[in-house]
């Protein structure tokens, strides 16, 4: 009789196990969700990447880390001016020579601007976002800040940088420059500068200008011709590298190492997110590029 029960047993389990298999086989078990992509490694100290859609969250590395900006900070500069009330992009300023001095003095990056050159706000606009060109900054400062002194109006520009950021809910920035050439207290996170150039790149001007590869400006002289600018190179290499890139702006000094604030399109999908602190101008694009990526995959 026990014989004949486990016999019972063994085949109702057998008749179980094919049974298992079949449906196993013919996929009718729901099949378990397909693992998500592993996270990138970065070598960027910092670093975040967003939805530009919806702002949900794709990657984050010491996204609230505070940290040196560097030159992302002229995104901050550029989306200042464009915000000036009744602003005519073809105003002109008039380049002086605090702006040349103040190039040599800080051996800083230059758009190379000539003193007593007529440059339309849009031309210095150009010259700040893709040389970085900190006479550019310099001179929009000097133009768009308030006072009856050079350092009055550059203090006040400062301070429209500052009040702008509070209003965008960038709670872990500070500036006290117009181009990143701190004075000890120019800071800003990975996820605030993705905020910043999100918000940034809903200006049709700004959108147009950070995706330039290169741009020739055309400067009235102080006698009165026509100078033909060398042509500005847009220091920012995934334009050329990446497939769908929009922008946005790079950053490099001592403190900052090497930043890049980026964002591409592809299939009507928009990624945004900041690199601060990698190693090198080429690993900067290389982590962004993994990120690009890897956001990219969880947008499919």
């Amino acid at each position: 009789m026990i014989n004949g029960i486990q016999g019972i047993r063994l085949r109702r389990a057998a008749a179980v196990a094919m049974t298992t298999g079949a449906v196993l086989a013919s996929g009718a078990l729901h099949a378990a969700p397909a693992q998500a992509a592993t996270a990138p490694t970065i070598v960027a100290k910092g670093g975040y990447a967003m939805n530009n859609a919806n702002s949900k969250t794709l990657y984050t590395k010491k996204a609230d880390t505070r940290l040196s900006t560097g030159s992302t900070t002229k995104i901050m500069t550029a989306k200042v001016v464009l915000a000036q009330p009744n602003l005519n992009l073809d105003a002109k300023v008039t380049i002086q020579m605090a702006y040349s001095d103040y190039i040599v003095k800080n051996n800083a990056s230059s758009a190379r601007l000539i003193v007593g050159d007529k440059v339309t706000v849009r031309q210095l606009l150009y010259g700040l976002m893709l040389p970085s060109g900190c006479d550019a900054a310099y001179a929009l400062a000097d133009k768009f800040g308030s006072g009856s002194t050079r350092a009055a109006r550059v203090k006040s520009f400062i301070g429209k940088m500052n009040t702008t950021a509070k209003s965008l809910g960038m709670t872990n920035t500070h500036f006290d420059s117009f181009d990143g050439i701190g004075n000890g207290a120019n800071y800003s996170t990975p996820r605030d500068l993705t905020k910043l150039a999100s918000n940034a790149l809903k200006n049709s001007t700004f959108r147009t200008i950070v995706k330039t590869k290169s741009y020739t400006a055309k400067t009235i002289t102080k006698t009165g011709s026509t100078r033909t600018m060398a042509a500005w190179k847009n220091t920012n290499g995934l334009l050329s590298s990446y497939s769908g890139t929009i922008g946005v702006k790079t950053g490099s000094g001592p403190e900052a190492k090497y930043c890049l604030v980026f964002a591409a399109t592809r299939n009507g999908k928009t990624v945004i997110g900041t690199v601060l602190a990698s190693s090198s101008t080429a690993q900067r694009e290389t982590d962004a590029k993994k990120l690009l990526n890897y956001g990219f995959a969880q947008l499919g």
